[in-house]
């Protein structure tokens, strides 16, 4: 059974940092494309990062660009999402999600493109 567990949210005031996780089981996550996305109530679900099975290649929303650091662990089956300078409108339900054996639109970050998804960790940022 293909599990993905996120963590680390919370409260955070603005220009602080908070760091992600997303532990996994149960799926190839060293050969799996890994992303980040984020949804606040009444919105599209929007991609924040993307990174490649080896993590040599990394994909960032133009709202994050700068601020937040995707990376992975593949020996601990983990995706991070470091995320630096917060700002009141990262506040947002994040997510990660996987896919694995091809992908179309990679750089793109778009939802459909995972078919594998966590439950979410909250995350918000006061002024």
């Amino acid at each position: 059974q293909v599990q993905l567990v996120e963590s680390g949210g919370g409260s955070v005031q603005a220009e602080g940092s908070l760091r992600l996780s997303c532990a996994t089981r149960g799926m190839p996550f060293s050969s799996s494309h890994m992303a980040w996305f984020r949804q606040v109530q009444g919105k599209e679900r929007e991609g924040v990062a993307a990174i490649s099975p080896s993590g040599s290649r990394a994909f960032y929303g133009d709202s994050v660009k700068g601020r937040f650091t995707i990376s992975r662990n593949n020996a601990e089956n983990t995706l991070y999402l470091q995320m630096d300078s917060l700002k009141r409108e990262d506040t947002a339900f994040y997510y990660c999600a996987a896919q694995w054996g091809g992908i179309d639109r990679f750089s793109s970050i778009l939802p459909s493109s995972y078919p594998y998804w966590g439950q979410g960790t909250q995350v918000t940022v006061s002024s």
